[in-house]
């Protein structure tokens, strides 16, 4: 049984305690941290959600992970983690990765916190739980901390695994796989890299955060391997017995010109190809809800809605369903994941094509992380635009890239990938 409190905020104190939060997180070795950074949604249930300290972990069981984390639910206790892009080789025996990972994040990994923090919608409060300190007293010790991080980030040129040539050509050939009928759409990226580079993770996240302030950002550490997620897209949320899911694909860059700014939004909107890409995810997504929600209850909320990001416009739209009575919720990650957006379609075709052609691999980039709730809620991001850090064998990395159609122009579908780079790598520059 957690003890829990409820603190009262001011009008805007909630950033302050944010900015503390923040720096209070970093003497934890394991910890997710997840900030919706202001975005007005429906659907939004925290502005700030921060879990540390680890009661219980979950992760290198000989059984199926999703057993062990249906079991951990049954407890009905606060659950954070994340499940990585390679868990695929789990659910497809198809399937299979031909690169090592170098961040060393484990295929899936839950966690039951020993304290849970969360600012609500509202903003008006900080609810504190926690398993064995008073709540009172981690209040203390959140507003005793320094509301500034320091901004010491050393300059790093990034390393590419795939340059422009071979990009442009990777293209090509994905492009003659659509022709010839192996896929219509795949999701192609690459990684830019650093090694023997000592960086604070928390500085970089903050950096990040800053410039590229998104609903579902992430800082999460397991020991030595970090995450630090500017992510703007979610995987699936459940609410009671709702699923919901909302895929980005189809991306234009902002201009600093609010005329030109506005053309370029609307640009999107009217996209052929953008649209073709969008609606494709949204038809995989909708029959991957079909698979563990009730019959005809499936229903597209949103298609093609626009939203307006610091770098970017994204083209998002929204599937939601009433899940199936009796099934185990993990049934959700087991049916969808990977997520359509970060693969393509058809998926086991796509996902052999991305092994095939990528040079890295993804490890967490195009995984997820999130939270569950006692009550068996939960909601999950698309790990994109985030950076990974090990700082045991000091290696940084990223990875970029876009929705490939037979449409695609190889050229601009590189401009695409280096835009979305641009955002991470600026923070080093």
């Amino acid at each position: 049984m957690r003890n829990k409190a409820v603190f009262q905020l001011a009008d805007g104190q909630y950033k302050d305690i944010k900015n503390r939060m923040l720096n209070w997180v970093s003497q934890f070795s394991i910890l997710l941290l997840l900030d919706n950074n202001d975005y007005s949604s429906t659907y939004n249930s925290y502005e700030y959600l921060v879990a540390v300290g680890a009661e219980e972990i979950i992760g290198n069981e000989n059984e199926d992970p999703l057993i062990s984390l249906q079991k951990l639910s049954d407890k009905r206790d606060w659950l954070f983690g994340h499940i990585c892009y390679d868990f695929k080789n789990l659910l497809e025996t198809k399937l299979s990765s031909r690169h090592a990972g170098k961040i060393g994040f484990p295929l899936v990994c839950f966690f039951c916190p020993q304290i849970v923090c969360y600012i609500d919608n509202c903003k008006s409060s900080l609810i504190i739980e926690s398993l064995y300190l008073s709540p009172r007293d981690i209040y203390n010790d959140i507003l005793n901390t320094a509301n500034t991080v320091n901004d010491n980030l050393p300059k790093i040129n990034f390393h590419h695994k795939i340059k422009q040539p071979q990009y442009l050509e990777t293209i090509s050939r994905l492009r003659q796989h659509i022709k010839d009928g192996d896929c219509y759409e795949i999701n192609y990226c690459g990684e830019g890299f650093c090694e023997n580079v000592y960086i604070e993770p928390i500085i970089a996240y903050d950096k990040l955060n800053s410039i590229s302030p998104a609903p579902f950002a992430a800082y999460y550490r397991l020991e030595d391997k970090y995450m630090m997620c500017a992510s703007p897209e979610r995987y699936l949320k459940k609410a009671k017995n709702n699923i919901l899911t909302q895929p980005i694909k189809g991306t234009a860059r902002r201009d600093e010109n609010e005329i030109k700014d506005k053309e370029m939004r609307e640009a999107l909107h009217k996209d052929i190809k953008e649209r073709a890409e969008n609606v494709m995810i949204v038809d995989l997504m909708r029959n991957d809800l079909a698979r563990f929600c009730e019959v005809g209850s499936v229903h597209v909320d949103e298609l093609f809605g626009i939203y307006s990001f610091p770098q970017v416009h994204q083209m998002i739209s929204t599937v939601s369903g009433a899940l199936k009575r009796n099934i185990p919720f993990t049934d959700t990650f087991r049916y969808s994941f990977p997520m359509g957006s970060m693969t393509g379609a058809p998926k086991v075709k796509v996902m052999q094509l991305i092994d095939k052609y990528e040079q890295s691999a993804r490890e967490l980039f195009s995984g997820t992380v999130g939270y569950i709730t006692p009550q068996g809620d939960f909601d999950f991001n698309v790990i994109i635009r985030s950076l990974f850090y090990n700082s045991t064998t000091s290696y940084l990395s990223y990875q970029t890239g876009g929705a490939i159609t037979y449409d695609s122009d190889p050229e601009k579908e590189w401009e695409e990938m280096r835009l979305k780079a641009w955002a991470l790598e600026r923070i080093f520059s």
